[in-house]
């Protein structure tokens, strides 16, 4: 197996630490409002790659942090006049029913960041105790020109580089550069008390100790977005290596962002969807493969077209499932004899002893899922060409071989594992709804008004809301597209 190691900017040969089992890294959520679906890339990538080192006999051991201290907790709470620990409960809660949702499972540890103060005190005083950091007026800052590999994986010489989003502008730091690891208490936040007085940790500190206490000085791998590098990651290397003396991470993976308009999906710029409401109407596989047929590092642009071809491919895919599951029980299932076999027979035959081996070549080869997904729709183009042409009943074992095979390397992937005629019948909402929207058109041509606007209360009720614009009818659901789906009927 080969992953591309951020650090060092190559594709090298995975080998963890200890044979057989990798110890793993993925940042998690800060708690203060729902994930966001460019939130949920990392968060399904990197549970199928959990899913799949597991699939190849590897026992993993994974670490994710809960952030629930930070700015942004408290100024939410600030704008809603409830206490900064009432919106990490809720949104913590919340996390964990996405997650739920979205079919992805939970880390094996998942520790809060409120549950580590004390080990986090410790730690910053290693720092301070080896000259890495000081104390101003409570504030204690992380020396970065003192760390001599500072920069190094985000390719940036120290001079090149600046102060991070989240490290405030401070005339007391020694260096512009330096970084909070804890800051002094203010009035109405959290604190905790330490030798240097009461405050809460820094954001970059908190993923260290987390991250160290649970897994050891040496992780195999640290996974997280693009976005995380710097200064967040780079900061993580600089503080854990130098309290520890030991290298922090082997392989550092990066999953590339979601774009929306060519820009960044994020709640700052205020162009983002829920994942909860995206994964309402899509379903979950739909969400999980529209992620997983773009090589991770690959940046991807969202749109409404792009999740309905998703659901799209997934459907084919049950569709497939359904109809092998309608021969088998249809007729009594023969041993196989390939003597009796068609050519498209002897074409499937072949087809399914390759698609293993080239899925987990695609997968070795850097996680390339999509790679991966095109080698199960190679073998589903296969099944359907076999049960379109006259089927011998031979082959009968040839198809319920290619759907058990689907499933077994679907599994990694989270996807194709449900009962075929209830994804399928999850995919027809919006087919139902464009079909609702097409007669209610045709009741308007006709002058039937009142029974088109009984559909259009009816969907309404339903939160589906119409608009009519320029001889069209664009859908969304209620308020949370705001409009962007592309749908729309003359």
């Amino acid at each position: 197996m080969k992953l591309y190691n951020t650090l060092t900017r190559k594709s090298e040969e995975f080998v963890p630490l200890e044979p057989g089992r990798v110890k793993m890294y993925v940042c998690g959520p800060t708690v203060y409002d729902y994930f966001h679906i460019g939130n949920a890339r990392p968060f399904i990538v990197f549970d199928v790659f959990r899913r799949y080192l597991e699939y190849r006999g590897y026992r993993v051991t994974l670490a994710q942090n809960i952030t629930d201290v930070d700015d942004k907790i408290i100024n939410k709470a600030t704008s809603e006049g409830i206490a900064a620990q009432e919106v990490a409960r809720r949104y913590t809660e919340a996390y964990f029913e996405d997650l739920e949702r979205l079919d992805i499972h939970r880390a094996d540890v998942q520790p809060r960041a409120t549950e580590t103060i004390p080990q986090m005190i410790e730690f910053i005083q290693r720092l301070i105790d080896k000259g890495y950091a000081y104390d101003h007026d409570g504030n204690v800052y992380f020396r970065v020109r003192k760390f001599k590999n500072y920069g190094q994986l985000s390719g940036k010489s120290v001079d090149q580089l600046k102060s991070g989003a989240r490290v405030a502008v401070d005339e007391r730091k020694e260096d512009p550069l330096d970084f909070a690891l804890w800051k002094a208490a203010k009035p109405g936040e959290p604190s905790w008390p330490s030798p240097w007085g009461e405050g809460r940790p820094g954001w970059h500190l908190e993923c260290s100790v987390m991250a160290t206490s649970i897994l050891g000085d040496t992780l195999d791998i640290h996974a997280g977005g693009t976005d995380l590098i710097f200064p967040h990651h780079e900061n993580e290397i600089a503080q854990s290596e130098a309290a520890t003396g030991q290298r922090f991470v082997r392989y550092w993976m990066h999953n590339e962002l979601l774009h929306f308009e060519g820009e960044k999906m994020s709640k700052s710029l205020g162009n983002f969807e829920y994942a909860r409401e995206i994964t309402e109407r899509y379903g979950p596989e739909a969400v999980r493969y529209f992620y997983l047929a773009k090589h991770y590092r690959t940046p991807i642009s969202f749109s409404h077209r792009a999740m309905a071809e998703a659901r799209r491919a997934v459907e084919r895919v049950y569709r497939l499932l359904e109809e092998i599951e309608s021969q088998a029980q249809s007729a009594a299932e023969p041993e196989l004899n390939e003597a009796q076999l068609s050519e498209r027979g002897r074409a499937l035959l072949g087809k399914l002893s390759q698609t293993r081996e080239a899925f987990i070549s695609h997968m070795d080869d850097d996680f390339n899922t999509a790679g991966a997904l095109g080698q199960l729709f190679e073998l589903v183009r296969e099944l359907n060409l076999c049960i379109s042409e006259d089927l011998q009943p031979a082959e009968l074992p040839l198809l319920r071989a290619g759907e058990q095979l689907i499933r077994e390397l679907g599994r990694p992937l989270g996807l194709f594992q449900g009962a075929p005629w209830q994804e399928v019948q999850e995919g027809l909402q919006g087919e139902l709804i464009e079909l609702l929207i097409e007669v209610r058109s045709q009741l308007r041509i006709k002058r039937e008004y009142q029974l088109a606007d009984e559909i259009r209360q009816r969907l309404s009720r339903l939160g589906v809301e119409l608009k009519d614009q320029d001889r069209r009818t664009l859908w969304s659901y209620g308020t949370a597209s705001q409009g962007s789906d592309e749908r729309a009927r003359a």
